[in-house]
């Protein structure tokens, strides 16, 4: 009879057959089936009512949010999560895949903007009226996600917790969606499409968030490499120690992964504020040099065109004088 290692469940030993077929078809697995079908749905739903009104909703976006949700499936239905009860490094993939793949993949998706763009009326005062409460506000705040995101992490990893929530699979399935939780106030801001009204984040702050975070995801791969006991009772040293390096491996992998993407949107957003100030500065010169032509030049032979005090005003202001009003001006001058 195989040793038991969580509730219900026995070692399971990895073969190729194992890794296709042991698929979660208990209640909790089901329930976030039918979660991410229900919230698949609303997105395409959303998608085709944007596009009967004649407005195209980039068909990136909808293939990333997508995927993050497959990606959530994966990490707590698919064999995966079966692994989780005999191997520490599917552990590791299962927390990687909650916390660094899905988060980001869904904040591509920008499903926040999408229900502002297609929810009534009644639906967008309340959603905009969440976006502005001060629960989100705490929430959203940096310094709560940087506890939230790596404080869960240590406390999980790094203390008898994970022994105790593995052995009662409740607690695991609520710390599991902690950490989808934390990732994705982690990740949301540093895509930086969907609105979060009290905590933007300008690029550089953004770089330096993915460049800062993978030294705690370092040091954690680190500690748990160099343990002289498993890290919990269902795993072998062996299997904790391949775990600790696969965390310490994907740390540079993510923080590349992240700090690429965000660099190249920082570029293309100055390229972008480049063109707006050029395209300005041609409807500025533009425009005076039309003023200048329809303007009508009131001088007297061997004297230099006269401008009003208050035509030095208004050009000052706006860098041009309007044609009517400086004739009348003039015109009225002239007036004995």
């Amino acid at each position: 009879m195989p040793k038991m290692n969580m509730p219900g469940m026995g070692r399971v030993t990895f073969t190729a057959h194992h890794a296709l077929t042991l698929w979660q078809w208990s209640p909790f697995p089901l329930l976030v089936v039918a979660a991410l079908i229900a919230i698949a749905y609303w997105y395409l739903r959303a998608d085709w009512r944007l596009a009967a009104r004649g407005r195209r909703w980039p068909g990136h976006r909808t293939a990333a949010f997508l995927a993050g949700l497959v990606t959530v499936d994966l990490a707590l239905q698919s064999p995966v999560a079966t692994f989780t009860g005999t191997y520490f490094q599917a552990h590791i993939i299962q927390h990687l895949l909650l916390m660094l793949v899905a988060p980001p993949l869904l904040a591509l998706g920008a499903p926040s903007t999408l229900l502002l763009k297609t929810a009534n009326r009644r639906t967008k005062v309340a959603w905009l009226k969440f976006l502005r409460s001060r629960p989100f506000t705490v929430a959203t705040n940096p310094f709560f996600v940087w506890l939230l995101y790596f404080g869960l992490m240590f406390g999980f990893f790094l203390t008898p917790l994970i022994n105790v929530a593995m052995l009662h699979m409740p607690l695991m399935d609520v710390l599991n969606l902690s950490f989808l939780l934390g990732g994705s106030l982690y990740w949301w801001p540093m895509v930086g499409i969907d609105p979060i009204v009290h905590w933007k984040m300008g690029y550089p702050g953004r770089m330096l968030n993915v460049l800062l975070g993978g030294f705690p995801d370092v040091i954690l791969g680190l500690a748990i490499l160099s343990a002289r006991t498993p890290i919990a009772s269902m795993y072998t040293l062996a299997s904790t120690h391949a775990g600790g390096g696969l965390l310490w491996m994907s740390t540079e992998v993510s923080a590349l992964g992240g700090a690429v993407p965000i660099f190249f949107q920082w570029m293309r957003s100055d390229e972008r504020a480049a063109a707006r100030d050029a395209v300005r500065d041609a409807r500025i010169e533009s425009s005076t040099a039309a003023d200048k032509i329809a303007t009508p030049t009131l001088q007297t032979e061997g004297s230099e065109p006269q401008v009003t005090a208050w035509e030095e005003a208004w050009l000052a202001r706006t860098g041009s004088i309007p044609t009517q009003m400086a004739a009348l001006s003039r015109t009225a001058k002239r007036s004995p």
